[in-house]
């Protein structure tokens, strides 16, 4: 069965949330209310034990029905889930019931760039789960599981998802262009190296037709340039090191070429105007983890099936994913932990790839048949269980910082869009970026 991806709306990408950026682009009501649903017995069990889940937007778990799964294994079970819209509402009242150590959930989701301040501020207060029944540290990778694990060495959450990279092109406007379409020949040309990417834009440049720009946005390179490296923002040390941390500068440089050089479409990523982009073939280039191909299906529609493939990026990088965690308050911290094992195995991983496009972070889900099969017809039928597992193999461990989400968001939203649509110089977009930064960090 080929796997499906998932179309998130902004408030499920659960990388920035979801993976990723999404926290910042999410719009909707002003009021934001939870919302529960619960998966009980089979008919004629008899569920003696519920368990408690919170989580943020369509987190998948759920919709792909691994709690059906779990309470027809365990009829003694009933699982019970709250979700609310919306990360920036949901963590700050994580953080409330976790200090309060009431209201909470007997497994909590937790975002990416949230996960570092966990793991510093409340692992005493997580059920280690690291020693949880069924847990393989090895089925894992690495980066993920450090991501998860806290100082002391207690594996405090498991990982859900994550967000490998690859990037995502037009293969109509790649020919209009004379260069290559087929999605080996197009990810040799950049290999190795972002700036190959950059040199690849220049010569689409000079035989693309007008208004036909090379990447959507200088943001979307910048954040591609930057989930490559090992250290970003924060050394290991926990200090905020992205002023003096040469990859920072040198991706904000980078991506800045690409306005500079007239590679952009000047779009800002998550809004109506570069949703539209994509249906109306703006740009030829995008970067792109995995759970954004369901988001190009959704905007670029039937028209663009067959038209747009997807190539290994430059580097190995990653943008999303997140974390189950087990309140030490919880009335069934046990129980919770068996569950959240189960659903992070690499089994379950897989179905959640197959059902809702979500990339495992278990990397010994890649040899399953439904990861490693997996190809995307709409992409020109991909391999992209094969694309995408290598890329997530490839990704450093990554040091992820409490403040990691206001460092990128005003990096993009502040420095890189003055340079990408307001012509500024590199320099004046990473400075107002920089005051930003200092500002919101009571620096």
């Amino acid at each position: 069965m080929r796997a499906r991806s998932r179309a998130h709306s902004p408030t499920s990408l659960r990388a920035l949330a979801v993976a990723a950026g999404a926290a910042l682009l999410l719009a909707g009501c002003s009021q934001d209310p939870a919302e529960s649903s619960g998966q009980g017995a089979p008919a004629g069990g008899k569920a003696t034990t519920t368990l408690t889940v919170g989580v943020f937007g369509a987190f998948g778990l759920k919709e792909a029905g691994l709690y059906d799964e779990y309470t027809a294994q365990h009829p003694d079970v009933r699982i019970e889930q709250t979700s609310i819209e919306r990360n920036e509402n949901y963590y700050p009242q994580l953080l409330t019931h976790l200090g309060t150590g009431s209201g909470l959930a007997d497994i909590q989701a937790v975002e990416v760039n949230n996960i570092a301040e966990i793991t510093a501020t409340q692992a005493d207060k997580l059920v280690d789960l690291g020693k949880a029944p069924g847990v393989d540290k090895a089925a894992y990778l690495p980066w993920k599981w450090a991501q998860g694990t806290a100082k002391g060495g207690a594996t405090v959450g498991l990982g859900t998802d994550i967000g490998p990279q690859g990037i995502c092109y037009r293969k109509d406007l790649f020919a209009a262009a004379g260069l290559p379409t087929d999605r080996a020949a197009v990810g040799a040309l950049w290999a190795g190296d972002w700036n190959k990417y950059l040199e690849t834009g220049k010569a689409y440049k000079a035989k693309a037709g007008d208004g036909k720009a090379f990447v959507d946005s200088a943001s979307g390179v910048m954040a591609a340039v930057t989930g490559g490296n090992a250290q970003r923002f924060y050394d290991d040390q926990g200090k905020v090191v992205y002023k003096t941390n040469p990859a920072v500068r040198g991706a904000f440089d980078l991506a800045a070429r690409f306005a500079s050089e007239g590679l952009s479409a000047k779009l800002q990523q998550f809004t109506p105007a570069w949703d539209q982009g994509f249906s109306n073939g703006n740009f030829a280039t995008v970067s792109c983890p995995a759970w954004m191909l369901g988001y190009i299906q959704d905007k670029a529609g039937p028209e663009g099936k067959d038209k747009w493939d997807v190539a290994s990026a430059p580097r190995p990088s990653n943008w999303g994913g997140s974390f189950l965690v087990v309140p030490k308050a919880g009335k069934h911290a046990q129980e919770a932990a068996k569950l959240a094992a189960w659903l992070t195995a690499p089994a379950q991983q897989a179905k959640l790839f197959e059902k809702r496009g979500s990339f495992p972070s278990a990397s010994a889900a890649y040899k399953l048949p439904a990861v490693a099969g997996a190809h995307h017809p709409y992409f020109g039928d991909a391999p992209i269980g094969e694309i995408f597992a290598r890329a997530a193999e490839g990704v450093p461990v990554t040091m992820v910082g409490p403040k990691d989400l206001v460092i990128a968001q005003n990096l993009a939203d502040i420095g890189m869009l003055q340079v990408d649509q307001k012509g500024r110089s590199a320099q004046e977009g990473w400075d107002a970026a920089v005051a930003a930064i200092d500002n919101a960090l009571d620096q």
